[in-house]
Formats: structure tokens, C-alpha cells, sequence
């Protein structure tokens, strides 16, 4: 399967927002205590400011689908106790149901890659839900490393 990475377009939303309602529907299945299923995961206006801003890609088949979003965010840390690092973090990466585990991810990755270079920036972070054992598996896979673990204490 031909995979091309490309940025955001206005004509991309309504795949972008069905792509976002089946992760958003495996988090409510995963964590109903905290998740919920709605309508609004991200508003045409968010989407289009995204696309401008450059951080919002689209993953497309050969037939020109999106079958995959990814949503970034350009940080810088620096002060007195970490050293100076800016970093490429994923804020959203998700991939269409019917296209998982085909490579698609490791085709966003690879773009990544290449914009961490072009940008000189030090590293690409991101996060993962701990009961989306896929994704984290196709992280490992694919270089990541554990940087922190988050934990929570729900009884008193």
C-alpha cells in the first residue's frame, strides 16, 4: 500500500473527525470513568488552525483516503533544573480502524523524523494510553523508549 504524510486541508475534516470518534470510543471502552463519547473532538475552526499553523498531517492511500491524522506540537523546555531541548510532541496520532497494523504509523513516524531534522530539534515525545497496548507495542517497535510513567490513586 502506497502511504503518503501530507499536511491538513480544509477537505480533510470529516475523515479527520471519524478517525478521532473511533479513538475517542476505545478510550470511553477503556476508561468510562474518565472519557466520554461527544460530537465535538475538534471544531472545523481548531482544524483549520491547526492546518495553518502546520501541525496537523493527514496519512492517504493510494486513493487519496486519509486513513490516518496526526496532530503535533512544537515545544521548548528550559530553566533552572532541566537543559534547554525542543521537541516535536504528538499530540494526536491516529490511525483508521480498517488500516491498522499496515504501517501507516510507522509511515507518520518517519515523517516526523524528517521534520525533527529539518527543524534541528532534539526529540519527538508522546503519550499512550496505558490499556492501548497496540499502540505502545508499535512505539517500542519502532524506537521509543519510556521517559516517565504517570500513576493516579482513585480510592481515598
Amino acid at each position: 500500500m502506497q502511504i503518503q504524510i501530507r499536511a491538513a486541508m480544509a477537505r480533510d475534516y470529516e475523515a479527520a473527525v471519524k478517525i478521532l470518534s473511533q479513538v475517542q470510543d476505545m478510550h470511553v471502552e477503556w476508561r468510562p470513568d474518565i472519557y466520554r463519547h461527544t460530537s465535538h473532538l475538534m471544531s472545523m475552526e481548531e482544524f483549520q488552525q491547526a492546518a495553518e499553523d502546520h501541525t496537523f498531517f493527514v496519512a492517504e492511500n493510494e486513493k487519496n483516503q486519509v486513513i490516518g491524522i496526526l496532530q503535533i506540537m512544537f515545544k521548548h523546555v528550559e530553566g533552572p533544573s532541566h537543559t534547554t531541548r525542543d521537541f516535536i510532541f504528538v499530540d494526536r496520532m491516529a490511525v483508521d480502524e480498517a488500516y491498522r497494523g499496515a504501517g501507516v504509523g510507522h509511515k507518520m513516524f518517519d515523517f516526523l523524523k524528517g521534520l525533527k531534522a529539518e527543524k534541528n530539534m532534539d526529540a519527538i515525545e508522546l503519550q499512550v494510553n496505558a490499556k492501548n497496548t497496540a499502540a505502545y507495542e508499535m512505539y517500542r517497535k519502532y524506537g521509543f523508549t519510556e521517559k516517565s510513567i504517570n500513576l493516579e490513586l482513585l480510592e481515598p
